[in-house]
């Protein structure tokens, strides 16, 4: 997809984390009705790498980095009327770009996109933890 620009935009608006986080259906298992929260998501990336199409945000990678052993890759979300072009692997590859070849990707797949990863070439990772969060 040539018509797509992808950048570096740490300074992304709230309102458009928002409105792509509810176009990829990531909205449901995120704050998505918190804007002031969503700032604050923002804010505390390291890396925040984006897929526009005449000027339309239609995917995110919002990660979190050391730049030197390890990445998390928060949030991973296209459009999902543009999903299976290519957009997502784009963005992880932009990702990884920015964090080099010695760190680690790492993220937590969504119910529904667990298929997709093995699909790009990434491996299940069976020992992850969590502590819920205090909502």
């Amino acid at each position: 997809m040539s018509d797509i620009l992808y950048g570096l935009e740490p300074d992304l608006a709230a309102a458009e984390f928002q409105d792509i986080l509810r176009r990829s259906t990531l909205a449901e298992r995120r704050p998505a009705d918190d804007l002031a929260r969503l700032d604050a998501m923002l804010r505390s990336a390291d890396i925040v790498v984006t897929a526009r199409q005449d000027g339309r945000l239609i995917g995110i990678a919002r990660s979190l980095s050391d730049f030197s052993y390890c990445c998390y890759l928060s949030d991973l979300c296209v459009d999902a009327a543009l999903q299976k072009r290519g957009i997502g692997r784009t963005l992880i590859a932009r990702t990884q770009a920015e964090t080099g070849p010695r760190c680690l990707l790492l993220l937590l797949a969504a119910p529904a996109a667990v298929g997709y990863y093995p699909h790009i070439g990434m491996r299940p990772h069976g020992s992850a933890w969590v502590i819920d969060r205090q909502e």
